[in-house]
């Protein structure tokens, strides 16, 4: 007898969480995510400013999943999927056919309505973003301490986010932290007084979903780690060159977008009701309505909990919530049981800023400093998939805490003379590629594409540094 087929599109949080649920169901499971690792998002800017490796916080999906043999993994892209057909297209042209589908394939990066802002406002939503933003973090205290005009170098030590929640906050304290306590005394030209760390937010207080309190606590927090905290602050353009906002022009080196996500493209493309933010609307079991066997999980999803007129936040414990109870809804209909409705229970938030500074919230339970600090470790520790990167993770934790050290402060063939222009404006330090054309590789010309530019990707073999128009 043919087993039930379960299709899972995303290896995430809610699609891991998944698959893990149906390890022992009597169905054949194929999760299908275009990484080949599942990555622990909440730790991103760690890896950006050099506190982590990405090894660090990310897992082979495949190694998860080794010892489940009623799953199989596959590399690729789900580009639309048929409702009426019951099966799912790849971007290959294949098409995998299913009994049960779970939609799970996370966000991206909203730049509301300016995508242009996106070669030069870098996201965290995965590895080749932090990678990209720690490239350019260490690339300007390179071209800083060369550097001889003061002007110039200051737009270099600029640092500007923008987006004043959890990941706004914590990229700014861990890219303060960077600058002021391991990166500048690490240089004989240049000083933490020389390092300007800028949070942009554009309502009255940063944190917005936390209470008040603690809200103007981690303010208080940012500004002791010598970051300028500005309210009110609207973005009118990003440039290559600084950020153009409604108080002013800042030139700047690097600029992080922290400021908010949109669902997947994906949902547009399945022909489903969607909410005004383009998440998938869902039923209080978390399947489509009209498609009882169709499921949508996490950010992709639009779930408003009986009685309320707001959906559930884009948190992780959402989703891993939603995947365990999808995961036994599945068990228990295959075993002739009713559906039942999903309960959300709340565990509360929390964001850290820098060493041994965070807020915390539950219900009435609030937290702050190196309490909601430990807190905050805690909880991470025990989300982290794999019991290596859990070690890792806390022995360099440890070590910094310890040494104020950073050990992912590698540049890898930064500098090769052949391929550095420089010129007069302040400029964003970031992989250089010469537009139109790249050095031959093997005896042979290569273009440099758009996306090329915009990653920061090696084209010619090698990444090197440059100040360009």
């Amino acid at each position: 007898m043919t087993l039930p087929r379960v299709v899972i599109i995303g290896g995430g949080f809610a699609g891991l969480q998944a698959a893990k649920e149906l390890r022992k169901a009597p169905v054949e499971v194929t999760l299908i995510d275009r990484h080949n690792h599942h990555l622990f998002q909440p730790l991103l800017y760690q890896v950006a400013t050099a506190g982590l490796a990405p090894a660090e916080i990310a897992v082979p999906i495949r190694s998860v999943l080794r010892k489940q043999g009623n799953t199989h993994v596959l590399l690729g892209e789900v580009t639309s999927a048929d409702l009426e057909r019951r099966e799912v297209k790849l971007a290959d042209g294949r098409a995998i056919p299913y009994d049960y589908l779970l939609v799970a394939a996370g966000a991206v990066p909203n730049y509301y309505g300016h995508d242009e802002w996106a070669p030069h406002a870098v996201s965290l939503k995965d590895l080749r973003h932090a990678l990209h933003i720690r490239e350019r973090v260490l690339m300007a205290f390179e071209a800083a301490e060369q550097e001889d005009d003061a002007k110039r170098r200051k737009a270099l030590l600029t640092f500007v986010v923008i987006g004043g929640g959890p990941t706004g906050v914590e990229m700014a304290g861990a890219i303060a932290e960077l600058s002021h306590r391991a990166m500048a005394k690490d240089f004989r030209r240049i000083g933490p007084q020389d390092v300007q760390v800028i949070l942009l937010e554009m309502a009255n207080r940063v944190l917005t979903p936390f209470h008040e309190k603690l809200s103007e606590d981690a303010k208080k927090m940012l500004e002791e780690l010598r970051v300028d905290v500005r309210l009110g602050a609207k973005v009118l353009d990003v440039r290559e060159d600084g950020v153009e906002t409604d108080q002013g022009f800042l030139p700047a080196s690097t600029v992080c977008w922290a400021t908010g996500v949109k669902p997947e493209p994906l949902a547009s493309r399945l022909g489903v009701p969607l909410d005004r933010r383009g998440a998938i609307l869902v039923e209080q079991d978390c399947s489509i309505a009209g498609h009882p066997q169709v499921f949508a999980l996490g950010d992709i999803a639009s779930f408003v909990p009986e009685g309320s007129d707001r959906p559930l936040p884009g948190l992780a414990p959402v989703a891993l919530q939603q995947a365990r109870f999808v995961g036994r809804l599945i068990r228990a209909e295959l075993a002739g049981k009713a559906r039942t409705r999903f309960s959300y229970r709340d565990k509360g938030i929390m964001a850290t800023i820098g060493r041994s500074r965070a807020v915390a919230q539950s219900g009435p339970l609030r937290m702050r400093g190196f309490i909601a600090w430990l807190a905050w470790l805690f909880v991470h520790i025990l989300y982290l998939t794999g019991f290596r990167n859990r070690v890792m993770v806390v022995f360099n934790w440890v070590w910094s805490y310890l040494t104020f050290k950073r050990g992912a402060r590698l540049l890898v063939d930064a500098y090769d003379a052949a391929d550095v222009e420089r010129v007069a404006p302040p400029q964003l330090v970031h992989a250089y590629v010469r537009k139109g054309s790249a050095a031959p590789v093997n005896g042979v010309e290569q273009s440099a594409s758009p996306d090329d530019k915009i990653a920061g990707r090696r084209v010619d073999g090698r990444t090197s540094l440059g100040l360009s128009r």
